[in-house]
């Protein structure tokens, strides 16, 4: 076992470079993690806002989160697996860019949503990412004090946030999004393409205010290192676009996004996987992450999918919870190489049980 504060011992960053290269190796990376999917509750100052329907950027005091940051980063250093360990504002219970682009933010049980603003297209398409906006410099802030927090021990990263197509949905709604696209064809591609700008500048942004972790870059909602610039990319909306749409409008800008950072990639869930021949076709994305989702489909049933993306040559990483009979399955069914295993878990019976089979 490492000594290693929070278990991030440089050594393990070598698996991650064989990752990204698909290199021969005799098993996956591997990772498990006792946070669940929504991290919201494992932060006790979340709990003064359940009084409140709306988050203001006034009512988030970074320096109150980072008792639990410690506490969440400590599972590093028991659970002895390929993780490296970071933090990001609000570990995915906040989306900020909503925020800035002026929706308001509703205090959900598990997380905090951005509230679709039904925009018309002149306010929807003069949207901009304004530097001086409450949201925006409570987000680096709050980068800056994990920053200090880290003091190089731990990598600092983006936050999970809604990509271009969620906030093409999230200025106009989620109902006018889709028929936008049949009705106002043009302006919901000048919209996908400005909304897609300012999701790759937001990024920039924050990684500009933070350091290298051993020479590279992290994403921390899957703990992924990358020895490039990173981004993690969201399309959720298209669960309810055609291929021949996606192709169309969301194409050419996941291009682009992906084309400006060498250590791409997008985060799918199973309501996705009928566009995934279409996404392939982006090869500029560099790697897949695909939740195996709790109300998803059967394992057996994604497999075929994994497959797809080996079959691309595409680094794989596959984030759920797995019984000892589901791993087998996906150690059977796919390669080592390239694949990546973030396996989350209640209790370390089920760490050591999964760990004998991999």
């Amino acid at each position: 076992m490492s000594n290693a504060p929070f278990g991030n011992d440089p050594a393990k960053i070598e698996r991650y470079k064989a990752f990204w290269n698909r290199e021969d190796v005799s098993r996956p990376l591997v990772g498990f993690s006792f946070v669940g999917w929504f991290p919201f509750g494992e932060f006790s100052a979340c709990k003064a806002w359940s009084s409140s329907r709306y988050l203001t950027p006034e009512m988030i005091a970074p320096k109150a989160f980072m008792d639990d940051y410690i506490r969440m980063l400590r599972e590093g250093e028991v659970l002895d697996d390929d993780l490296i360990r970071g933090a990001c504002p609000m570990q995915v219970a906040v989306p900020f860019l909503p925020g800035v682009l002026g929706c308001k933010l509703r205090i959900l049980p598990d997380n905090v949503l951005g509230e679709e603003q039904h925009l018309t297209w002149e306010e929807a398409l003069q949207v901009k990412l304004d530097h001086q906006d409450p949201w925006f410099q409570k987000y680096m802030e709050f980068g800056q004090a994990l920053v200090a927090l880290s003091n190089g021990r731990f990598p600092v990263s983006h936050s999970a946030d809604l990509g271009p197509t969620d906030l093409h949905a999230a200025l106009r709604g989620h109902n006018e999004g889709i028929v936008d696209l049949v009705d106002e064809p043009e302006r919901s591609r000048e919209l996908l393409w400005r909304v897609g700008e300012i999701f790759r500048d937001f990024t920039e942004e924050f990684w500009k205010r933070v350091p290298l972790f051993h020479g590279g870059y992290f994403d921390a909602q899957y703990s992924l290192w990358s020895p490039g610039p990173i981004i993690r990319m969201q399309e959720d909306a298209t669960a309810v676009f055609s291929p021949a749409l996606y192709r169309e409008f969301v194409q050419p800008v996941d291009r682009m996004l992906a084309a400006h950072f060498p250590g791409s990639f997008i985060h799918l869930h199973s309501t996705s996987m009928f566009l995934l021949d279409a996404i392939l076709e982006i090869e500029e994305i560099k790697c897949f992450e695909i939740n195996s989702d709790v109300s998803g489909p059967p394992l057996e049933k994604m497999v075929p999918y994994f497959q797809q993306v080996q079959k691309a040559w595409r680094p794989l990483l596959i984030r759920g919870s797995f019984t000892p009979q589901e791993m087998q399955i996906l150690l059977d069914s796919l390669e080592p190489r390239g694949l990546f295993l973030y396996i989350m878990v209640n209790t370390m019976w089920e760490v050591e049980a999964l760990r004998k089979i991999m």
